[in-house]
Order: C-alpha cells, then sequence, then structure tokens
C-alpha cells in the first residue's frame, strides 16, 4: 500500500499542476472573500479544509478553484478528498506550504482550499405541505447570527429561510462557518423587499408571525398544526415597520428574568423547534 505522499503524488503528477503564488488570481480571490472586502457577484466563499470542503462536495456545490499544498496534506482522507475534487473543479493549482499557510485560516490547515459557488434557489423550487415551517430574517446584520439561524431551521428541520432587507452576505466567511454546513443545502430565498415577502406567504396561506417581545401571545399558546412563518427582525433595529401594517400577529417567549428579549439567533432556536416539533412530529418530544 502506497503510503500518503507517494500516493499524493501518484494523483498529481500526471495532471501537471501550476504551481502558483500571493500574487496569483486564485489566491487573490480567497483573500478577497475572506475578508469580504470586494464585490463578489459569482456568490464565491472558500471551503478550507477537509471537512467544509466535503461537506459542500457532498451536497453538489460546484467547484470553481481548487488549491493544493501537498507540504500540509496529513491524512489519507484528504487525499481521498483531492482525488474526488480534482475531476470536478474548473481550475486547480499547487501552492507552497509558506503561501497557504498565509491564506488559511485554521490553526492547523490539512493542506485543501476549494472556492466553491454558493447554491441559489428560486421559488420554484420549493415545495410546502400543509404544515410546512419557514423562517424569515428581516435586516438581520450580524453574519454569524443569520449563519446560526440558517443552521438552527436545518436542525429544526424547517422548510426554508426567506431573507428580506439584507445586510450582510451569504458568502461572508462568519455566516459559512456559522451555518456548519447548512447553507448548501438549505433552500435560502432572497426577497427584493418585506411586501414581496409577505405576498408570496400569503399566497401559500401561511399563518405570519412576528417575532416581538411586546406580544401578549406566548409562542407555547400558538394554534400549530398549519402553515407558519416567523419574522426575525435585525439586532438593532428589530423586525421593519411594513410588516406590522399587514395581516399578521405577534408572537413572544416569556423573559422571566429582567433582561427584555433574548439573543435573535436564541429566539429563533425556541421558535422553530416548537413549531416544527408540533408540526412535523405531531407534539412529541
Amino acid at each position: 500500500m502506497l503510503d500518503l505522499r507517494e500516493r499524493l503524488d501518484t494523483i498529481l503528477a500526471p495532471l501537471h499542476l501550476l504551481n502558483v503564488g500571493e500574487g496569483h488570481a486564485a489566491v487573490k480571490t480567497v483573500k478577497n472573500i475572506q475578508t469580504n472586502a470586494k464585490p463578489n457577484p459569482r456568490k464565491l466563499f472558500v471551503a478550507e479544509g477537509f471537512w467544509l470542503a466535503s461537506l459542500a462536495v457532498n451536497d453538489g456545490l460546484e467547484v470553481e478553484t481548487l488549491l493544493i499544498s501537498p507540504e500540509c496534506v496529513y491524512t489519507q482522507e484528504c487525499v481521498t478528498l483531492i482525488e474526488r475534487i480534482l475531476p470536478i473543479a474548473e481550475q486547480s493549482f499547487t501552492v507552497s506550504e509558506k503561501v497557504f499557510k498565509k491564506i488559511a485560516e485554521k490553526d492547523k490547515p490539512d493542506g485543501v482550499i476549494a472556492i466553491c459557488r454558493m447554491k441559489t434557489w428560486a421559488l420554484s423550487d420549493l415545495s410546502f405541505d400543509d404544515k410546512a415551517v419557514v423562517l424569515v430574517l428581516d435586516g438581520i446584520e450580524i453574519p454569524g447570527n443569520m449563519g446560526t439561524l440558517v443552521r438552527v431551521a436545518d436542525g429544526a428541520g424547517a422548510d426554508a429561510v426567506f431573507i428580506v432587507n439584507r445586510k450582510a452576505r451569504l458568502t461572508h466567511p462568519k455566516f459559512i462557518h456559522s451555518t456548519m454546513g447548512a447553507a448548501f443545502h438549505v433552500p435560502i430565498v432572497e426577497f427584493e423587499s418585506a411586501d414581496d415577502c409577505y405576498e408570496y406567504l400569503k399566497s401559500k396561506r401561511f399563518t405570519v408571525y412576528l417575532a416581538d417581545s411586546r406580544a401578549e401571545k406566548m409562542y407555547y399558546q400558538l394554534p400549530f398544526g398549519k402553515r407558519v412563518a416567523f419574522v426575525m427582525g435585525s439586532e438593532r433595529y428589530g423586525i421593519s415597520r411594513g410588516w406590522y401594517d399587514k395581516e399578521t400577529d405577534l408572537v413572544a417567549i416569556p423573559m422571566l428574568g429582567k433582561c427584555d428579549s433574548l439573543n435573535v439567533g436564541v429566539a429563533g432556536t425556541v421558535l422553530l423547534y416548537e413549531a416544527c416539533v408540533k408540526n412535523k412530529l405531531g407534539g412529541k418530544r
């Protein structure tokens, strides 16, 4: 059996991959995505390392560029992943250990960075049963919070995440990392306006609830068993005013201490799990 280095050399040698430095466009693209400093019209994100790159590939995302640092590869699993990605990547390069460690964010990089395209969902891709649950994120500003809520939507089994008044990119590194891969397969649809989102939800017979700490009705009092959508507002400003002028209802989480509200990620977790457990599991916990 070939050892790790021999196996990797056997895979890479026939390909004659170009070894590139810090000035190469692919390396610069990684830096630009990581700093979130430049426009990203192609919706590219960095999947660094075996775990995240594997999730992206398993969910069928397109790989634009594969960067490999042979000196940093230290597991057979990573070699297998490289062998799997090479045929599907649009372009592949090798980089030195020095260059790789300059662009890697992991403390112990494992020699693989895949620049992937985020999947784009259309409303025509969606279908809902009679007990569907949708999460609407209105103006969430912190990428980590937005990513956490997408991860929660995945964990709870929600049907989709809708975004209005977007403040953070869906390719922001903190968003990608906080979703733990959920963003690769959870349907995420962005709407031009809250009005458009509301009209779509009503056309699909969703009951729309606004998460508002001032509400008299508590989340456990809701009449579940039908299509429901929860709107979560921004960390600073809450839900945009337009939602309150529509046919919606308010829902709250009881605050028994001195704080008047929960972090949006925590609040979304409570609401989604309550709704999904009652709608999808018939109330069984």
